[in-house]
């Protein structure tokens, strides 16, 4: 571990030799981890969008104690082992603030690299208990997300699915994702704890074409209701197949059926498809001005963009408070200073870099874009 560790260092020292000198001593630097490419692009777009535009705004109004906030966009295409390539690559670049990273599957691994480097991460998307709670059982301060947790989704999905489906056939799948079987495994937990019991559990194999034996399994079973732990692209796709064979159930889901990919994938059969995502910030007062910024571009900040717009606002104001942009003072201030202002209202977070106060709403597909569960 050790020798590990040095070999790493030697690693970021070569590549702190090779930054260009471009970049002044005097701006706030902040890196933009996501799936900017893959299936999971939508999300990392949202993230991008939100971060440009926050950093665009502060900078209009002045920057950070009167330094500009200037983002470097990197991709980790939702890979654990790219993830972990991009945070080096950001440590090497001697860069000390990140938004991101949006799937929980790589901001775990990554979460390591940054804690060690003394790097403040903070997330706008990942959902994952373990991200917080494994950085505060090791004593690390600078992993932190601007995002609910999944074990508050999974109390929420859990007692959803065990009032409105108590008398019907459900399966749980899962995708064996950090990400999709971590908030399976918690909503079947909480539904099993309240009396209501599943007949099938299984895991999919990601970036498979052909979910026709998992289909012919339901079939058999005559599965009316389905939980799926994970990303849209498959979930789409089970669906899609499902309605070509015939085979109609209710999916209720996770908050990552946000993207506009899973209707671009499941079409027709994606219709009244259940997702929670936490509090949309559009309808809030605080946050009219900036949606009004995005909707003159043509751009809806649906998703996880207003998200990442927060995350920079966290982020610049902690590093104001601290006067530095060391990372430990930055999250020192921002945990125990007075609420930061965001387009989320004032905000606080917890012992464990939680954001506090943000919960999830019931949303649902139809026609094409996803609403308000009524």
């Amino acid at each position: 571990m050790a020798f590990a560790r040095f070999v790493r260092r030697l690693a970021l020292a070569a590549a702190a030799a090779l930054l260009p000198a471009a970049a002044s001593a005097d701006d706030i630097r902040i890196a933009v981890v996501g799936s900017m490419t893959g299936s999971l692009a939508g999300a990392g777009d949202q993230v991008r969008r939100g971060a440009e535009l926050a950093a665009k705004d502060i900078n209009a109004a002045g920057g950070v104690a009167g330094k500009k906030v200037v983002l470097s966009i990197e991709d980790d295409a939702c890979d654990p082992k790219q993830a972990v390539s991009v945070a080096n690559r950001v440590v090497g670049e001697q860069i000390k603030l990140v938004d991101g990273h949006v799937c929980s599957g790589a901001s775990i691994p990554a979460s390591d690299v940054y804690a060690e480097s003394g790097v403040l991460m903070m997330s706008p998307a990942s959902v994952n208990a373990k991200l917080t709670d494994l950085a505060f059982a090791k004593g690390w301060t600078t992993i932190m997300r601007l995002y609910a947790r999944d074990d508050v989704q999974g109390i929420l999905m859990g007692s959803f699915i065990a009032q409105h489906y108590k008398d019907q056939k459900i399966a749980f799948l899962h995708d064996k994702s950090a990400y999709g079987k971590g908030l399976a495994d918690q909503v079947k937990a909480h539904m099993n704890e309240l009396g209501v019991h599943e007949i099938l559990y299984e895991g999919l194999n990601p970036g498979e074409k052909d979910y026709m034996a998992i289909i012919g399994q339901l079939k058999a079973l005559r599965i009316q209701v389905v939980y799926y732990g994970g990303y849209p692209t498959e979930g789409g796709l089970l669906l899609r197949q499902a309605a070509d064979q015939g085979v109609k159930v209710q999916m209720v889901t996770t908050s990552g059926f946000v993207t506009p990919e899973f209707w671009l994938i499941a079409g027709p059969a994606g219709e009244g498809t259940i997702f929670p995502f936490a509090v949309d910030p559009r309808d809030f007062a605080s946050a009219k001005h900036v949606s009004e910024e995005f909707r003159a571009t043509g751009y809806e900040p649906e998703g996880f963009t207003l998200f990442s717009y927060a995350t920079i606002q966290a982020l610049a104001e902690g590093a104001r408070r601290a006067g530095t942009v060391d990372a430990r003072a930055i999250a020192q201030a921002l945990r125990s200073g007075p609420p930061v202002d965001t387009i989320f209202g004032p905000i606080t977070f917890d012992a464990k870099g939680d954001v506090r106060g943000i919960g999830y709403t019931m949303n649902v597909w139809h026609d094409g874009r996803y609403i308000k569960r009524p």
